[in-house]
This record gives C-alpha cells, sequence and structure tokens, in this order.
C-alpha cells in the first residue's frame, strides 16, 4: 500500500470568539487519502466541505487538529513552504471560476507557472498546449467576459494543471454550469484521475459525487460514511508518491523563483490595470504630472532669474577688485595710491589688467547745451576691466594717454543729452570745464548699475589728461583690478593687500573691496528663491502621492478576489507585494515621464515669452526620481495590506 499523501488527524475549526460568537465548523475530521484517488466529499450547504477543502489546499489553517502532507506537518510550513504546495502540488477548480477579469485565457492559465519561475518560452507553450487539449485553443486571448461558463471552467482546470496538477480540488465545479458543460467538465476530472492525478471534489450533487471512486459524506463538521472503509485496500497507483512530493517540496520551497518573469507580468499587469481604468488613471496621474511639472518649471524659472541676474551682475565685472586710501587711524590723514603703487600691483602674478581712475562731476557744454556728467580719467584697459565695447568710433590710444592728449569717449545718454539727434558724434568736440576734448567714440548702452546712476551718463578721457587739464592732480582716487583667476578673488585680494602694507611701512591705510562678495549673495539669495519655488510645487507633488495611496487603496480593495485567486495559484507574500507596489510605481513614472514633457511645453512657452528659462538636467532627474519614490513611500502600505490579507477572506470577497 502506498503512504498516505494526506493525513488529516483530529481537525476542528473553529470561527469567532473573544468579542463575537463562536462558530463550530469542524468536528474531529480525520481521513487519509493516497496517491491516485478520486474522492468525493459530499454534504449539504453548511455542512463544512468547503472549509475542509481550504484546510486540505492549505488556504487556511485548523484550529485544533494535524495536518500531514506527504509525511510533512502542514502545521510546520511557513508562508513559502505553503504557498510551494499550492503552486506545485494543488489545483484549484472552484464553482464561481475565479479568473482574474484584466487577463486573456492563455494569461490567467500562466499564472502558476509565473510564480514557479518557468521561463516564458516554455511557460507560453505548456498554456497553449492545455488550452488546445481542453477545447480552447482559438480562444487563449479572449478574457474570461468573452467566454462561457463551461469555457471558463475548463480555462481554470487549465491553470490547476499547469504546474502539473498532482491534486486537484475541485470545489462545485460544475454548480454554475448546465448539464452539458457540467458533463464535459466531468468527463475531464475522470481522464485526469485515469492518469493519476488525485482528484478531491467537493460537491453537494450525489449524481456527481457517483463518479468518484470514494465517497465522503460530511454533516454539521463530521465525517458520517466513507466508502473506503467498506473497500479493501487500493493497489497501488501511478502518479507521483508521497515521498517524491515532499522531496520536491523541500527542494522547490528554498527557491527564490525566477524575479525577471514576474516583474515582466507585475509590469504587463499593471498596464493593462491602468489601461482599463484609464479615465480614473488619468485623474490620478493628474496630481503627479501637476507635481512634476511644478517642481520642474519653477526650478526652471529660478535659475533662468538666476542666470540673468549673475549675468547682468558679471557685465559689471565679476572678478573686479577696487582698491582706495583709507585712514589708518582717526589722527592720520588718508592714505593715498600713487601711480608707483599702482605698477607696483601691476606686476604681481595674481593680476591680470589694473586701471587707475580720477573723475568726478563735471559740467560739459555743446553748443548752448550745458549738462553735468560724470567724466573719468582712465587708461586703455577701460573696456576690458569693465567688459563696455565701443560701438562708435574707437578709444584712445596709449599714445594719446602717454602725450595727454584731448580725446573723448561718451556714454549713449551724453550722446542724446548733448548732441543733435541723428548728427555723428565723431569729430565734433565737447567743451569740459571749458577745455574741448574731440569726441573719437562712443561706448556701448550699459545701464544703470545701481540705485539711481546711470553708467551710460559717462565720458571717458585719457588718465593723463583729466590729470593734467581737469582735476590738477596726478595720484589716482581709486584703483580697478582685475584679477586673473575669477575663481580665486580672495587669493588675489589677499596679494594686493600684502604688497600695498609692504609699500607703506604696513599700515593698512588703503581699502581693497570686491564685487565677488556681492555676486555670490545674490546667488544664494536666487538659490534660495529657487529652492523655496521648488519647495512650494513639491507639496503639488505630495498631493499627487496621496491620491496615488487613495487609488491603491481603492484598487486593492476592488481587487480582492483577484489577490485571492493569486494566493491560490501560488503566489507568496512578496509577489503580491510586488505586484501593487509596481503598479503604484508605474503609475507614478507615467505621471513622472508626462509632468516632464509638459514642463518642457511650458517652458518653451515662457521662453517664447521672453521669460528667463533654464532647465537643468539634475533638477529634472530629481523630480522624476521624487515621483518614482513617491510611488513606491504611498503605494507601499496598500501594496503591504495586500499581500497580507487572508487568501479564504479574499477568495469569498465580493
Amino acid at each position: 500500500m502506498n503512504a498516505p499523501l494526506i493525513e488529516l488527524d483530529d481537525i476542528h475549526k473553529v470561527y469567532g470568539g473573544i468579542d463575537s460568537p463562536e462558530v463550530q465548523v469542524l468536528r474531529g475530521i480525520s481521513l487519509s487519502i493516497q496517491p491516485g484517488e478520486f474522492v468525493a466529499i459530499v454534504g449539504a450547504s453548511g455542512s463544512g466541505k468547503s472549509t475542509l477543502m481550504n484546510i486540505l489546499g492549505c488556504l487556511d489553517r485548523p484550529s485544533r487538529g494535524s495536518y500531514r502532507f506527504a509525511g510533512r506537518d502542514v502545521a510546520e510550513l511557513d508562508s513559502d513552504e505553503l504557498a510551494w504546495l499550492r503552486r506545485e502540488a494543488f489545483g484549484f477548480v472552484f464553482q464561481g471560476y475565479h479568473l482574474i477579469p484584466s487577463g486573456s485565457a492563455q494569461e490567467n492559465v500562466e499564472m502558476p507557472a509565473i510564480y514557479a519561475g518557468t521561463p516564458a518560452t516554455e511557460r507560453h507553450a505548456r498554456a497553449a498546449a492545455l488550452l488546445e487539449r481542453l477545447g480552447l485553443a482559438s480562444r487563449t486571448g479572449n478574457r474570461p467576459h468573452q467566454l462561457s461558463g463551461g469555457q471558463q471552467q475548463r480555462v481554470s482546470i487549465a491553470r490547476a494543471l499547469m504546474n502539473g496538477g498532482h491534486i486537484i480540488l475541485a470545489d462545485e465545479p460544475t454548480g454554475a454550469l448546465d448539464s452539458h458543460s457540467g458533463a464535459e467538465v466531468m468527463t475531464l476530472l475522470d481522464e485526469l484521475a485515469s492518469q493519476g492525478h488525485v482528484i478531491i471534489l467537493i460537491t453537494h450533487d450525489r449524481e456527481v459525487a457517483a463518479r468518484a471512486r470514494r465517497i465522503i459524506e460530511i454533516r454539521d463538521g463530521a465525517i458520517i460514511s466513507d466508502s473506503a472503509a467498506d473497500r479493501p485496500p487500493a493497489a497501488p497507483t501511478p502518479g507521483l508518491q508521497a515521498d517524491d512530493l515532499r522531496q520536491r517540496l523541500d527542494r522547490g520551497a528554498s527557491l527564490r523563483g525566477a524575479w525577471k518573469g514576474e516583474l515582466v507580468e507585475s509590469l504587463q499587469a499593471a498596464w493593462r490595470v491602468m489601461w482599463i481604468n484609464r479615465f480614473r488613471t488619468a485623474l490620478t496621474l493628474l496630481g503627479i504630472v501637476i507635481g512634476v511639472a511644478s517642481v520642474v518649471v519653477m526650478l526652471a524659472v529660478g535659475e533662468g532669474s538666476k542666470r540673468q541676474v549673475m549675468a547682468q551682475m558679471a557685465a559689471f565685472g565679476s572678478n573686479i577688485l577696487y582698491l582706495s586710501g583709507k585712514h589708518a587711524t582717526s589722527r592720520e590723514a588718508a592714505g593715498l595710491v600713487s601711480l608707483d603703487d599702482v605698477a607696483a600691483i601691476a606686476g604681481l602674478p595674481q593680476v591680470q589688467r589694473i586701471m587707475p581712475v580720477i573723475g568726478g562731476e563735471l559740467m560739459v557744454r555743446h553748443g548752448n547745451n550745458n549738462q553735468s556728467f560724470y567724466v573719468g580719467g582712465n587708461n586703455t584697459e577701460f573696456p576690458h576691466i569693465l567688459n563696455w565695447p565701443v560701438v562708435e568710433g574707437s578709444l584712445f590710444t596709449d599714445a594719446d594717454e602717454r602725450s595727454g592728449a584731448a580725446v573723448a569717449v561718451i556714454g549713449q545718454k551724453v550722446k542724446e543729452k548733448l548732441l543733435p539727434p541723428g548728427s555723428n558724434p565723431l569729430g565734433q568736440y565737447l567743451l569740459i570745464e571749458n577745455v574741448p576734448f574731440q569726441i573719437v567714440g562712443v561706448l556701448a548702452a550699459k545701464g544703470a548699475s545701481s540705485g539711481n546712476q546711470d553708467s551710460d551718463e559717462r565720458i571717458v578721457v585719457p588718465y593723463s589728461a583729466a590729470a593734467m587739464r581737469l582735476f590738477g592732480k596726478h595720484d589716482p582716487e581709486y584703483v580697478i583690478i582685475t584679477a586673473a583667476d575669477s575663481s580665486r578673488v580672495s587669493e588675489t585680494e589677499a596679494a594686493i593687500a600684502h604688497l600695498m602694507r609692504k609699500r607703506h611701512q604696513g599700515k593698512q591705510d588703503f581699502d581693497l573691496t570686491n564685487d565677488a562678495a556681492l555676486i555670490q549673495a545674490e546667488a544664494r539669495t536666487q538659490n534660495s528663491l529657487s529652492l523655496m519655488l521648488g519647495a512650494i510645487a513639491a507639496i503639488s507633488l505630495l498631493v499627487g502621492g496621496i491620491g496615488v495611496m487613495n487609488i491603491m487603496l481603492m484598487t486593492v480593495r476592488e481587487r480582492t478576489r483577484e489577490i485571492g485567486i493569486r494566493m491560490a495559484t501560488g503566489a507568496r507574500q512578496r509577489d503580491i507585494l510586488r505586484q501593487f507596489l509596481t503598479e503604484a510605481v508605474m503609475l507614478s513614472m507615467v505621471g513622472g515621464v508626462t509632468g516632464i514633457a509638459l514642463a518642457l511645453t511650458i517652458g518653451g512657452a515662457l521662453l517664447l515669452a521672453d521669460i528667463a528659462v533654464a532647465f537643468a538636467l539634475p533638477a529634472i532627474l530629481g523630480a522624476f526620481a521624487c515621483a518614482v519614490i513617491t510611488g513606491v513611500v504611498f503605494g507601499f502600505m496598500p501594496a503591504r495590506k495586500a499581500a497580507r490579507l487572508d487568501p479564504v477572506k479574499a477568495l469569498t470577497s465580493v
């Protein structure tokens, strides 16, 4: 005689307790089932036969008693080992078919093989062969609602056989079928039994039960008759034996499966669900799309504004230092920066250019027009140091500087205010403090650099001419210096300060400042503004994440039966977790990509409107990563809830 495949000893099942009355469904069930048996468990509704089937199929656990499968105590098996049994040893055929509505017939059949890690090619071929064997070769791509009841039941039988189906648990398999379809299903079960499969048929129909070779009758949770007691022990039967199945259980339960195949199936299932519920998906995506687009656009606008401001400030010189005299102490006169100091500083390797400046507000006349303008004496480094080109004529030359030539270059506002409209300024003369200066060039428009001071209301003359003809002094009021390396302005400043102290007998009778600190402060302000704008926009992303969690919780509730079906076909808790987490992440990824596309479109429109926008790849990738993380964070709780559902409650949910 074969070793028993299933042994139940004094099995009890009680529901309720603590806050609700106890209901005892099974009362001391004891039985054993041998390999190759065809068993029918008969009983009226409420007799406990479905509860017994759930315990036999490892969907539920008994409250008391011992259940040994192939010699292993089921109570000692962990969740992965129980999932292996449901996947490899058992095959379920339910009265309500329990097919996943969004999957095709072939996809439903393949499900147990996916969780078993079967390669895709082998899986597709086996599923197609099973469906062809059951007369459904032309229906492989049909979804359950496109199949008749009998066809759906044959799909569920094919699914039960996908991984071998050594033990077929059929719960009222003909209950929802017409007589013809029911007869076809029973014929299939007869064939499977003759091929060595263990068939455990749960039914209330005695005519259906009569097809079995062994009939067990159950009433009020207890066995009242078992036809095996009236027969001699059966001869050994073909099929998988208990020892072989136990060895496979020991080996197979530790395998992790093919995660790639499971991930691909999760992605396909996620996309199907999103497409089927596309209107609801679009509404859910709206929060993610707005969030990602807002973050990207706000950061782009902030970065564009920062670059624009920095460019404007750089036009006035971001690596410029200013040197002037000051009082070393309150008792001493202000120090002077001499032309000799200028020559010494020019020899420092950290200095690129240097320009002494002498100037002030002077009366300027052209014809009968008198105006007060700033007149500055500078050398030929003027356009290079201040990044201020001459757009008409030319700047004075080194020869003009050496000879003290009375030539001038005027700003745009000087041209507009002193000269007749449309006239050529080059060659004309201005009287600066009654000293005639010939105009040789016109500066480019620059605008106001600070306050109400307009840089274009300026006249530039050679330093020597200004010193001799206009101001009557040779030492500069201040000196403008450009650092050789704009990233090392502080080092240049330190070198100049060291040289000046050395030349001035250690006195700190000079003042040395630069615009770099101002520019850096402005950059920090702009960065803070960008960060604030990004943070405000990120709130939209947070709201979108809450929307994802809400829709996923709703999805879990709507698809509770599907979760039960997946568990009955061998899905582990981590498989269910992966499935729903994948859906949440895919939802967020689609929202992220759409949000980025929307942001780029908005950015293009802003650029056409002459609004400064600067998209940065790190910002775009960061926003997309935030969308994905949002999907993981807000999708994890619904996914974990789905993974922890009780298989029996999930299967019986409405």
